[in-house]
């Protein structure tokens, strides 16, 4: 009668060893520390290629901006990669292309284009406020052509306007180059304007710059630099309206 009870208790000792050596023993299917770097190593470079895809697919759109963009973040999260090698060879290149790109977009923002009724006539403008002043104290160049009154070119600021006996000279640089300007009040003489008296010259000049600086004085007898950054003006949008020239 006594031994069933010891026979069970071996049983039971000997079902619990192997549950315990079972609980401490590895488990055959995860991976070894190296099957887990491999593992790794090869997702990594699985993206690695998706995003190399995405780079040349950009490049054969010529979108240069998302491409520099995709090439950048292969280059820094993928350094040792054949992708990142690869990149590499183009992306400066790339890089210079979308840098030149959104300059050239901001450029562009700084002009506004305008058709409109004025005074009996019809104008169209093309005009960007100075970089230098700005905000409430900046001035407007002005490219205008009237039904009526012909090309014209002038300053808008704030203000008493400017001062100007007759034809006065405005000491100008055109991206650093000496530009000297000759320049008229508006024969009203109410409104804070000057006019650049030689249009046609002017506008050839701005064509071909990025950069324009002025020497004014105001009424008042401030002496004011004015800086305008010219360079993405656009002809075909400033639109003739036809009578004179």
């Amino acid at each position: 009668m006594t031994r069933t009870p010891f026979r069970h208790a071996l049983v039971a000792t000997a079902a619990c060893g192997w549950l315990l050596l079972a609980a401490c023993s590895p488990d055959q299917n995860s991976p070894s520390p190296e099957d887990a770097a491999k593992a790794q190593a090869q997702q990594m470079t699985q993206e690695a290629n998706r995003e190399l895809e995405t780079y040349q697919q950009a490049l054969q759109a010529k979108n240069d901006e998302l491409a520099a963009q995709i090439g950048e973040t292969i280059v820094k999260q993928f350094p040792a990669s054949d992708a990142a090698k690869q990149v590499q060879q183009s992306l400066p290149e790339v890089a210079q292309r979308a840098k030149e790109s959104a300059e050239k977009r901001r450029l562009e923002a700084n002009w506004s284009y305008q058709v409109g009724p004025m005074e009996g006539g019809t104008q169209s403008t093309a005009s960007l406020y100075s970089t230098r002043p700005s905000g409430d104290r900046s001035v407007r160049l002005v490219l205008r052509r009237h039904t009526q009154w012909g090309q014209s070119v002038f300053l808008f600021g704030t203000g008493h306007g400017f001062a100007c006996k007759g034809n006065c000279t405005i000491t100008a640089q055109f991206d650093g180059k000496p530009h000297p300007l000759r320049a008229f009040l508006p024969t009203t003489g109410s409104e804070p304007a000057i006019f650049i008296r030689d249009d046609k010259p002017f506008i050839t000049a701005l064509e071909k710059t990025r950069r324009i600086s002025m020497n004014v004085t105001t009424r008042d007898g401030d002496q004011q630099e004015l800086v305008f950054e010219v360079g993405g003006f656009d002809a075909s949008k400033w639109q003739p309206v036809g009578g004179k020239k």
